[in-house]
């Protein structure tokens, strides 16, 4: 144990006779250890972000679009063919048993006026099913009820972003708007959500009966766009997704061995398509600032091979003396460790500081993890030994003779 505290003790006095020397040797490991903690961090905190908005989107959210049909031999995607009826969502409700709720999305855009202002956005026409489970809650006023999508009532709930458009300064419940020049009431404003994980902004909506949407809106082109559902659990969600499936075929009256014409995705499927992406970059940023810490290897072990010729004398006194190879040897590899790692432990503290200003004035989000940081450590100090060793060893191999007379 003193021994290993005098080797330490003789690498940190070798290092610092040259500090700037050993700063600059040292840059590499730290622009490396920091590149790959901060990457890192930044590919998680756009996962974790991601992972947030796709929960944000519901409970258990279930996804059935219309789709997947064949023509000519010729097969379609999701929605290249609607069949999609308020009868296949009232269907679902009554005989789905793993379903808590279900909801009809009709889709409709266009420009809407109110406030003196105008704004286009999108309008969906949905059932107060939809409310809980899209987790939609109310900043203010009122939802409207079962009672408005019977009666086609012309009544709007507004997201934030639509709401601050068309009535910047001013309360815009019980107002009048136009879409597309059909008059709709206010009734509620909907708290903010912010964007979604594809960059979409979930504010930027108006909600509306899917009755109203559909036969007031629509036009000739009247179609159920999509269903929205919500499983029982979270456990259920497959089971779940193969109840609605039956139903659904039913349905449509799809005989044995024709295929879906419609499509059913679940939150963990979405969850899953988008964080692979981000996984995937998170990964490729890591490997390509790890390259700086081999760089900062090389660098090491070049400035280890100009020490050791400049320090040949002493070496050779050193091994005439009675030092064994292997303390030679010992001593450069000390001194090689020591370097790449207080490289790596200013590395480290280096992206806290870029994490911290990252997240405290860009839109960026890092997320540093106990593991990533360790792992860059030790990684350091890896580097250290792997490009030190070959400096070492040349030292320990000098012949005393040929030392003492190096001049």
């Amino acid at each position: 144990m003193m021994q290993l505290k005098n080797i330490i003790k003789a690498a940190f006095k070798s290092i610092l006779k040259n500090r700037m020397r050993s700063l600059l040797t040292s840059l590499g490991i730290i622009i490396g250890v920091s590149a790959v903690i901060v990457m890192v961090a930044v590919g998680r905190g756009s996962q974790v972000q991601i992972e947030q908005s796709i929960d944000a989107l519901g409970t258990n959210l279930i996804v059935v679009f219309p789709g997947s049909s064949s023509s000519g031999g010729v097969r379609g995607g999701a929605g290249s063919f609607n069949r999609f009826t308020f009868d296949d969502v009232e269907k679902l409700k009554k005989e789905a048993t793993l379903v808590s709720s279900a909801s009809p999305v009709v889709r409709s855009g266009g420009q809407v006026i109110g406030g003196g202002n105008n704004w286009f956005t999108e309008i969906y026409g949905v059932s107060t099913d939809y409310f809980e489970i899209r987790n939609w809650k109310l900043a203010a006023g009122d939802l409207f009820t079962d009672r408005d999508i019977s009666s086609r009532k012309k009544v709007a709930i507004l997201g934030k972003t639509v709401a601050d458009e068309l009535f910047p300064d001013q309360d815009p419940i019980g107002e009048r708007i136009r879409i597309r020049n059909i008059p709709f009431e206010v009734i509620g404003v909907l708290q903010e959500k912010g964007q979604s994980g594809m960059g979409q902004d979930q504010d930027d909506v108006i909600l509306a009966p899917s009755t109203t949407v559909y036969y007031r809106l629509k036009g000739s082109r009247q179609s159920v766009d999509m269903i929205n559902a919500s499983a029982l659990t979270t456990e259920s969600m497959e089971d779940a997704q193969e109840e609605m499936r039956q139903i659904l075929r039913a349905s449509h009256r799809l005989e044995e061995g024709e295929d879906d014409d419609f499509t059913i995705r679940n939150q963990a499927e979405i969850t899953e398509a988008v964080t692979s992406t981000s996984k995937t970059m998170t990964m490729l940023l890591g490997a390509i600032a790890a390259v700086s810490l081999v760089v900062g290897g090389i660098g090491i072990m070049n400035i280890m091979l100009v020490s050791v010729t400049e320090r040949t004398r002493e070496i050779g006194i050193r091994l005439s003396v009675g030092a064994r190879g292997s303390d030679v040897l010992t001593q450069f590899l000390a001194e090689a460790m020591v370097l790449s790692l207080s490289g790596g432990l200013i590395g480290i503290l280096l992206s806290l500081a870029i994490s911290f200003v990252l997240n405290h004035m860009t839109d960026l989000h890092t997320v540093i993890s106990s593991e990533i940081v360790f792992i860059a450590f030790m990684f350091s100090g890896i580097v250290g030994v792997f490009f030190g060793f070959y400096p070492a060893r040349k030292a320990a191999a000098l012949n005393p003779i040929d030392a003492l007379r190096y001049e």
